[in-house]
């Protein structure tokens, strides 16, 4: 489903529709908000799909201590309500036509999640719809599509959140770029419940020991042998067949430290590629500092220096399960696929009328 925004949103005159409609009669924004994080990207279409022209982006711990209670904390509530009415100012001043507002695993889980929905709606005037695991898989999936290598005919896609881990497999040759349906019998994907959050929540936030940090991996690896085993990745790997394309914080966090960047730059960072090698090195690294250390980094700081290394144990047991050697880093995901729902769904409607 797709949900525009209320029209609250929209201009007191609305734009003409451009030459030709569709999509570029509109301004679109995505927002996810996640377990640990909340994002916002603005964008207008452009010749090869779109133009970001505002961002914000505010960890804001959503899900902080839901494993123990089941329900959002008053605290993570009102941080969370800050940083959205940020992001409803942004698309206020941008004159957002159309969005799709959306949130995951943290308010999946929340016994208040209805209690929380209707304080945003009140205070900020957005409309958040909680998105099951598997429309979470699919956005993801879509908005890394891009990054695919030609060469290889599967692609292993993964998601480091908060509260859980979306990890998909496809095959890339009959998506031919455009549709990414996880779906579908050419591909399959799982949604474990450990996330960043989660498991710095069970294991420590601090400096951990090489066997903490090993029960982690493992714990991990339990849930991702079946998958593995069902959908034959492993004779993927040994045939040379396979790509893994990380798309998380995680992720880009250790890249950002490998190639010790002075702050983060996504120009940077996004489509790059890490080594196994590089990975385990940055990991162990980390796991021996204390916190205070961790936040030294630039492309690290205060706000994910006790949730990094729970990070890396899962970014570790995949890379000891699929061992392809690299992968390749998406600092896009889940509201790039969102933004490409919505032009789409922009064109099809300007086509109906034109039948019509």
């Amino acid at each position: 489903m797709v949900a525009y925004v209320k029209p609250r949103w929209r201009r007191d005159v609305e734009r003409k529709p451009a030459e030709g409609g569709g999509r570029h009669a509109y301004t679109f924004a995505a927002i996810d908000l996640g377990t640990n994080n909340c994002r916002l990207l603005v964008a207008r279409p452009s010749e090869d799909g779109f133009r970001v022209i505002d961002a914000f982006s505010r960890i804001v711990r959503l899900g902080e201590g839901i494993s123990e209670t089941g329900a959002l904390s008053e605290d993570a509530m009102v941080r969370t309500i800050d940083a959205l009415k940020v992001c409803a100012a942004k698309m206020r001043r941008r004159k957002v036509d159309r969005a799709r507002l959306v949130a995951t695993d943290a308010c999946r889980r929340a016994s208040n999640c209805d209690e929380f929905l209707r304080r945003v709606a009140e205070e900020t005037g957005l409309y958040l719809q909680v998105i099951s695991t598997e429309e979470e898989a699919r956005l993801a999936l879509r908005g890394c599509a891009p990054l695919f290598a030609p060469d290889k005919s599967r692609a292993l896609v993964f998601d480091i959140g908060g509260g859980s881990t979306e990890v998909m497999v496809l095959d890339t040759q009959s998506q031919n770029g455009v549709s990414c349906d996880c779906s579908s019998e050419n591909g399959d994907w799982i949604s474990m419940p450990f996330g960043v959050v989660s498991l710095s929540e069970r294991y420590g936030r601090d400096i951990l020991s090489m066997e903490s940090y090993a029960a982690m991996i493992d714990d991990v690896d339990r849930l991702l042998a079946p998958f593995c085993r069902s959908n034959g990745i492993a004779g993927s790997v040994r045939d040379g067949d396979l790509q893994m394309l990380g798309a998380s914080g995680t992720v880009t966090t250790l890249t950002g430290v490998y190639l010790d960047l002075p702050r983060y730059d996504r120009s940077q960072v996004d489509g790059a590629y890490l080594g196994f090698g590089s990975i385990r090195q940055i990991s162990d690294r980390l796991r021996k500092m204390c916190c205070a250390e961790r936040a030294t980094h630039p492309c690290i700081g205060a706000d994910r220096a006790d949730l990094v290394v729970a990070g890396c144990a899962i970014l570790e047991a995949m890379c000891r399960r699929w061992p392809v050697g690299e992968l390749r880093v998406a600092d896009r995901g889940l509201r790039e696929g969102i933004l490409q729902d919505l032009m789409t769904a922009a064109d099809r409607e300007t086509a109906r009328r034109a039948q019509a």
